[in-house]
């Protein structure tokens, strides 16, 4: 059955989860939130549950996805978890490969491993994470396609031979594999549409962050999709930002800590700790500003549970997807336990509706 004809009803939901800090959390809180809303999506259906990877950030906890993947993977039962995604450029292939076959051999069928080519960070610690022990080449960048190949080779269960010393030695890596991850390329251009597509493999636009150029780069990657072995035919998904409250008003409010953030790392402002409700609705951006946010909060879904279904199943059918994968940015009102996160756990519930059908076979 072709992509465009099975989301019909409606999308199947799955999670994207940056782990926000905010000001009145530690780093510990953070994750046990996660932990706490990834435990949800399992409970309500949701198929997967992805991890960014960001670095040197006040308002993310999500710096190394494989162990996040871990804590998340060992708390939930069905959830499909993965990256969304690892910056391959900042590691060795042959790390990921090793940090991902361990978490396909712990959790057989449930691990996805999602592949960026951007730093995900700062240019001073993207020069510490590639110069520093172990430290990747500066050609890590222009060598994307050939770090991809060797990642999906290495975690082949018959590994891939390597020349060393004109001898032919094979690179495994995990000595006895019964199964590999699921890959997926991951981004927000042109450029990895059209590596996606030659290569094969499936492909997420990332939506929640660009707002922009989606269509182009999914229809690109639709139209010069190339059958591998691996996948016969194109497969993608949306992601979008996500809050959903009792009322529409409400929901706006839990947004503005996320929104307010967006345009500071737009606009090249101080980054901080994601503030809370009560403080974001102190601050009066000035009017250009403002229109920034305003522009961010369109392309966002932020409203009440039936307006907020009509809107994502509206993306599903607007880009021809099936799965939509939801950004939680609902913030937390001045009292909230520090270890939890209940809006943006409501926002899931509220959702929850549009992923009855969610495949709980995958």
């Amino acid at each position: 059955m072709s992509q465009s004809r099975r989301h019909q009803t409606s999308p199947t939901l799955s999670v994207l989860d940056l782990v926000p800090v905010r000001s009145d959390q530690t780093s510990g809180d953070a994750l046990a939130a996660t932990l706490e809303l990834a435990r949800e999506a399992d409970r309500l259906g949701y198929r997967r549950y992805w991890v960014a990877e960001h670095h040197n950030m006040p308002a993310v906890a999500s710096t190394n996805p494989p162990v996040v993947m871990a804590m998340i993977a060992g708390a939930t039962e069905r959830l499909r978890v993965g990256s969304g995604g690892v910056m391959l450029p900042n590691h060795a292939p042959l790390v990921v490969a090793e940090q991902f076959s361990l978490l396909e051999a712990a959790y057989p069928g449930r691990i996805d491993l999602g592949i960026g080519r951007a730093p995900g960070t700062d240019p001073v610690t993207s020069y510490a994470l590639r110069h520093g022990a172990g430290g990747v080449s500066d050609e890590a960048v222009t060598r994307f396609p050939e770090y991809v190949d060797n990642v999906l080779a290495m975690m082949e269960p018959e590994g891939v031979a390597v020349a060393v010393a004109g001898r032919q030695q094979v690179l495994k890596a995990t000595p006895a594999a019964a199964g590999v991850p699921e890959m997926w390329l991951l981004g927000s251009s042109d450029y990895s549409a059209r590596l996606a597509a030659e290569k094969g493999m499936p492909y997420v636009f990332a939506h929640h962050f660009s707002g922009s150029g989606t269509a182009e780069a999914l229809e690109l990657y639709r139209s010069t999709f190339r059958p591998s072995a691996a996948l016969a035919e194109p497969r993608t998904f949306l992601t979008v930002n996500v809050s959903v409250a009792p009322t529409a008003e409400e929901a706006r409010l839990r947004a503005l800590p996320q929104l307010q953030m967006m345009l500071a790392l737009r606009t090249g402002q101080p980054l901080q700790a994601q503030v809370l409700v009560e403080e974001a609705e102190k601050v009066q951006a000035p009017p250009a500003q403002q229109d920034v946010i305003d522009a961010m909060a369109a392309r966002w879904v932020i409203d009440a549970p039936e307006a907020a279904r009509a809107r994502v199943a509206e993306l599903a059918s607007t880009y021809d997807v099936d799965e939509v994968m939801v950004v939680p940015v609902a913030g937390a009102h001045v009292g909230t336990e520090p270890g939890s996160s209940p809006a943006r756990v409501e926002t899931l519930r509220l959702l929850a509706a549009l992923s009855e059908r969610s495949a709980r076979a995958d």
